[in-house]
């Protein structure tokens, strides 16, 4: 096996090799004069099985022309197989037409993979509707979850914990984390108005006196969900609020806001970020040991 990093890859390609003991590359990727990319395999991928990663983040349409191309070539040069190691995966958000005349993107994005991967493996999906990686893709899908990290993080790290989350689509990560710590969690209600303007309430109330309070969700955007929920929690009596997200997206200063609000923020490293503190390397090791056997 070789792994391969691409351009949004390198912050994380090189663990993940390090954990499987396996050669490790960059792929090499500038622009020609009329800023379209090129790319180019430093290490020849022929008769290897690549592991191409790539976290779609920032320009994320140049990271998907690049994780093409990567693909298209390693098959073209004698390729074995080729596996997409995605940290971060876009366009899930839209998984139907929401106003006449939309595109569904999450199935455009998801065919259009299927066609020049093997298969394909994601950490925390931002899936609705569907559940599963298996309804969306037509290769072979995998979908891992840092659930375990972050509550392993929780428990080292702070104590008394109760788990909130910010809106009904968290449960999968909240809920899930307060299970595996065995603590109290609560789900808020969210009515979202634009991607500035949302409102979230309590659905039941919870004691958090002498709690440390730890929002837990998948991605952080703009974070306007996570202050509206800390001001809703510090009505109610919490005292130090955390939060702890898989994806650190943190666009239009979001993550100084945080901070300003008094909000410890912690994250996974799917994306490069200030905050990281949870290493996900690990899981991609798992999986891809498993793939070679």
């Amino acid at each position: 096996m070789l792994v391969v990093s691409c351009s949004h890859g390198k912050h994380i390609g090189n663990l993940i090799a390090k954990k499987l003991k396996k050669r490790h590359s960059f792929l090499i990727v500038d622009r020609f004069p009329d800023d379209e990319l090129r790319v180019r395999f430093g290490s020849s991928p022929k008769n290897e099985i690549i592991a191409l990663v790539q976290s779609f983040y920032k320009n994320i349409s140049d990271c998907i022309i690049e994780a093409i191309l990567a693909a298209r070539t390693a098959k073209e040069l004698g390729a074995k197989k080729i596996i997409l190691i995605s940290p971060y995966f876009p366009y899930m958000r839209q998984d139907k037409r929401f106003h006449k005349g939309e595109a569904v993107s999450q199935a455009i994005i998801a065919d259009l993979f299927a066609k020049y991967f093997d298969s394909i493996c994601i950490i925390d999906p931002h899936l609705h509707r569907k559940m599963r990686l298996e309804q969306l893709f037509r290769i072979k899908a995998k979908k891992l979850t840092a659930n375990l990290l972050i509550a392993e993080y929780i428990r080292k790290h702070i104590g008394n914990p109760v788990i909130v989350g910010p809106d009904e689509e968290s449960y999968k990560w909240a809920r899930n984390v307060a299970e595996i710590l065995r603590v109290e969690s609560r789900i808020l209600k969210k009515k979202r108005y634009s991607s500035y303007h949302v409102e979230v309430k309590l659905n039941k109330k919870i004691d958090l006196k002498g709690k440390n309070v730890v929002i837990v969700d998948d991605i952080i955007s703009t974070g306007h969900t996570i202050l509206e929920t800390a001001k809703q929690l510090r009505k109610l009596g919490a005292g130090k609020i955390y939060c702890i997200c898989v994806h650190g997206i943190f666009v239009n200063g979001a993550l100084e806001k945080l901070k300003k609000a008094g909000i410890k923020v912690v994250s996974t490293n799917t994306i490069p970020n200030k905050v990281e503190r949870i290493d996900v390397s690990i899981l991609f090791k798992q999986l891809l040991e498993s793939s070679i056997k």
